[in-house]
Order: C-alpha cells, then structure tokens, then sequence
C-alpha cells in the first residue's frame, strides 16, 4: 500500500523560507515520479514541482521557478520542496503526489493533476506580511 505523508508547512513571513517533505513508503517496481501541488480556496489544484526518479530530471511551474527547488533523498524515500522568497500568493495547502512516469509522459507531463495515483493530506503554508 502507498502512504505519501507531508510535512514542514506552517507559517512564515513574506521573503522567507520553508523546506516541505514528502516521506513515500510503497512505491516499488516501477520509476515514479513525485510531485508538488497546490490549491488556494476556490481554484483548481495546480502542479508547483516535479521529480522524475529515473533520473532526477525536475520540473518547475513559472510561478515558482527561481525560488523553488525539489530534490530528493533516495536513502529516505523522501522528496523536499524547498521554497525561498515565499510570497503572500503563495499561502495555500501543498500536497504531495505520485504517478508512474510512464502515464505521465502519455499524459502530456506533469500538470495533470488527474494522473495521480496518490496524494498526501496536504500540509498548510501560510505567508504573512
């Protein structure tokens, strides 16, 4: 059984930092690739980062690309979101996500949000100003 469990969210002032984690247990037998997503109150859930296990390649959205880095730590089975000159806009629940990178690749990338087999409970961050 898959569990991707997030943590590392909460609350930081405009221009800081946070480290979000995504521990994944089960995931076995195929390359997965694990990503980030987010959803603000009343709008779709929108792909943040991406991770491509076969061979680290990454992807990044245009909102956050320069501020945000993924990475990941095999030996843990765990994948960071780390987020630097966090911004208002950026206040919303992140969730953590998994597909084969097969069914992604057929899907056109990573945005789909419906190519997802497995998500996270999400974890909140909040901006302040």
């Amino acid at each position: 059984e898959v569990h991707l469990v997030e943590s590392g969210g909460g609350l930081v002032q405009a221009g800081g930092s946070l480290r979000l984690s995504c521990a994944a247990s089960g995931l076995a037998g195929a390359d997965y690739a694990i990503a980030w997503f987010r959803q603000a109150p009343g709008k779709e859930r929108e792909v943040v980062s991406c991770f491509w296990t076969s061979d680290a390649g990454t992807y990044y959205a245009d909102s956050v690309k320069g501020r945000f880095a993924i990475s990941r730590d095999k030996a843990k089975n765990t994948v960071y979101l780390r987020m630097n000159s966090l911004k208002r806009e950026d206040t919303t629940v992140y969730y953590c996500a998994a597909s084969r990178e097969a069914r992604l690749i057929d899907g056109g990338g990573p945005e789909g949000k419906n190519e997802y087999d497995y998500w996270g409970q999400g974890t909140q961050v909040t901006v302040s100003s």
